[in-house]
């Protein structure tokens, strides 16, 4: 295998999961999208072949394998459904925030039933007050004896209602990013409520509620790590969540270039197919070279995470923005080549471009990926 090829079992992880999104994502994901389903039995499907826990350890259930393969993996769902693959990305990024930080006990408590995705999983650390700005999150967590009690409110939370498990960043300490833990906070806590169903442009087939916490009581042996250590775990979720919804972005435009290219052959105008007139074609090669500079550097940011790189989270950022950029782009450009017909809900081009859209936005904005990249380049 060269730095440039996937190996033999790259290909296979890849392909198995492509004949995944073909059979079970793609012929429902509009009629999801309509209707707002949620398709947890589909989920679970998919987790039975080891999709809901890519890289958690296997002595609890998990698939063991790396960051390239999980880019693989949800890129390839993404091409049948890329809400579908972004919220089972976040499942596997709060899994692995648990299986990375917790103990022997929690791990082995939680994350059997979390790679099955019988239990469901939900990130918390955004707040309607705190976005981009992590660090100020407001939601208390004070300590009571062999508990803790919780006010505050999470903002965009996906799964929130659904989950069973909510990874939440509170504030145990003082002011700034020293004063955050990490409580895993289960579904039937007493206190805990939920929103209503956020209203959205895009990612209709999972729901988006706020967490809300009031006198929550959790148990302190649900806390992951030491008091002060969540704003790193949060973070460090977030290099490989970056790189997993950049891959989502790849799957919807892959599968946009390819309902352009098969309707460039099919439609005619002015007595030929649209794909002989010149113009389409630097249209079409631009997608499919804008798509595969992004693919290949998201591989080399998955593999300086899998190596534990000095520069990984200033690579994880770079990757995020450009694929999810890129993404929207292609997805953008596909619904053009489709003219009238790519407004068209039946064509499904439209959904990906609403889908798309909000990448740019969720696992740090693309503006605070540019901050990360300058900060690594010329120091806080």
């Amino acid at each position: 295998m060269t730095p440039f090829s996937l190996s033999e079992d790259h290909v296979a992880i890849r392909d198995m999961a492509r004949a995944f999104a073909a059979e079970k994502l793609a012929p429902d994901a509009v009629r999801w999208d309509e209707e707002k389903h949620f398709p947890v039995d589909v989920m679970r499907e998919a987790a039975e072949l080891g999709m809901g826990g890519v890289y958690i350890a296997e002595d609890v259930g998990g698939s063991g394998l790396g960051r390239l393969e999980a880019a693989l993996i949800f890129e390839a769902l993404a091409t049948g459904c890329p809400t579908v693959s972004a919220y089972v990305s976040i499942h596997n990024m709060a899994a692995w925030m648990i299986d990375r930080y917790g103990s022997d006990a929690q791990r082995r408590r939680w994350l059997p039933g979390l790679v099955m995705m019988e239990s469901l999983a939900s990130y918390c650390l955004t707040e309607p007050g705190a976005g981009s700005d992590a660090a100020a999150l407001k939601t208390r967590a004070r300590r009571e004896g062999d508990h803790y009690v919780v006010d505050g409110v999470k903002q965009f939370i996906s799964g929130a209602g659904v989950s069973d498990l909510y990874v939440t960043m509170v504030r145990t300490g003082d002011e700034g990013a020293g004063g955050i833990s990490t409580l895993v906070i289960e579904k039937d806590t007493p206190g805990l409520s939920f929103g209503a169903n956020e209203r959205k442009m895009g990612w209709n087939a999972q729901p988006t509620r706020q967490v809300i916490l009031e006198g929550a009581r959790v148990p302190v042996e649900n806390r992951l790590s030491e008091e002060g250590m969540g704003f790193k775990i949060a973070m460090a979720g977030l290099d490989g969540g970056r790189l997993n919804i950049g891959a989502c972005s790849l799957g919807g435009a892959d599968a946009a270039l390819e309902k352009s290219l098969a309707y460039a052959r099919e439609r005619r105008a002015f007595g030929r197919s649209l794909a002989e007139f010149q113009a389409l074609q630097f249209k079409l090669a631009d997608m499919a070279t804008e798509l595969e500079a992004s693919r290949s550097f998201l591989w080399r940011a998955a593999a300086a995470l899998d190596a534990g790189a000095p520069d990984a989270t200033k690579l994880c950022a770079m990757a995020k923005r450009i694929a999810t950029d890129r993404g929207f782009d292609i997805a953008n450009e596909a619904l053009q080549i489709h003219g009238g017909y790519g407004y068209l809900a039946d064509y499904g081009i439209e959904k990906i471009v609403r889908d798309l859209r909000v990448h740019q936005i969720l696992e740090g904005t693309n503006e605070i990926m540019r901050v990360i990249v300058a900060r690594a380049l010329i120091g806080r």
